[in-house]
């Protein structure tokens, strides 16, 4: 291993930079309790077995036959990296959607206060963002979604696209990443909306109750009524969100590698 590594370092190089930029910025690998260690291992491991498995026809100009360096490779490690990081960073964006719509109802329920550190979205963050992030992670690992990642998508990004087809449709990448937090907030708009609309609900029915008859005292009872109907909300409708999770994972990730091979036969052409 460590003498293929050796006689192919150049190569190596630049898998592992697209490998690193990605698992530094993928959820749950990105946690500060995940060992650097461990990262670089896996990063160097997954860099040898797409050596093998990966075509790397477009890197031709930039690595010579003799395995010598060309002017260009500099830049194109730290493209390579960059690539990753996009990569990474889109798949973020889908699971910050669960987190920000947690954060949409949380407040009309008074769970805003109870916000500690997430580990896995690394912010602060309600408990239900939380719980959404985690039953978010259960899903994805589930259906096998980082091996499609690592073992499909990438060894199929290092085939389609370079960082000089990155650099050449800039402005399309922009657009499909601005795409990408616009579905975001529509996404957890989506997903808080039968909670939030209920709560709302609740809340003007107390305000009108309490305008009627100020002696009940609605309002000061409104919270824990709230609280107990929103679980009991979330338990109905949970298994339905586990659907939209699954839509929404496989539209993301079918949409960040589609742009990735629509980049690559732009640079062909």
């Amino acid at each position: 291993m460590i003498q293929d590594i050796l006689l192919s370092a150049p190569l190596f190089l630049l898998v592992a930079a697209r490998s690193a930029g990605l698992i530094f910025t993928l959820p749950l690998f990105s946690m500060r309790t995940v060992s650097r260690v461990a990262k670089i291992a896996l990063i160097g491991y997954i860099s040898y077995i797409l050596m093998g498995q990966a075509v790397f026809d477009r890197y031709d100009s930039a690595i010579k036959e003799d395995g010598a360096l060309s002017i260009y490779f500099g830049l194109l490690v730290l493209g390579e990296g960059m690539i990753g990081v996009i990569i990474g960073f889109y798949v973020s964006i889908i699971f910050a959607a669960f987190s920000t719509a947690a954060q949409f109802f949380a407040f009309q329920m008074g769970f805003t206060a109870a916000s500690t550190y997430d580990q896995l979205s690394q912010v602060e963050n309600p408990l239900l963002g939380q719980f959404f992030n985690f039953a978010a992670i259960l899903i994805f690992v589930q259906n096998h979604w980082f091996q499609v990642i690592f073992m499909k998508g990438l060894k199929k990004s290092f085939e389609a696209v370079t960082v000089f087809d990155f650099i050449r449709e800039q402005s399309s990448i922009v657009s499909f990443l601005l795409k990408g937090l616009t579905n975001l907030f529509a996404d957890a708009f989506l997903i808080s909306m039968p909670i939030m609309g209920t709560l709302f609900l609740i809340t003007v029915c107390t305000g009108l109750l309490s305008k009627a008859a100020p002696q009940m005292n609605l309002l000061s009872e409104g919270f824990p009524v709230m609280i107990l109907l929103a679980f009991m909300l979330i338990i109905w409708i949970f298994p339905s969100l586990c659907d939209f999770f699954t839509r929404a994972f496989n539209t993301g990730l079918t949409d960040i590698f589609n742009m990735i091979f629509i980049t690559g036969a732009g640079g062909k052409t």
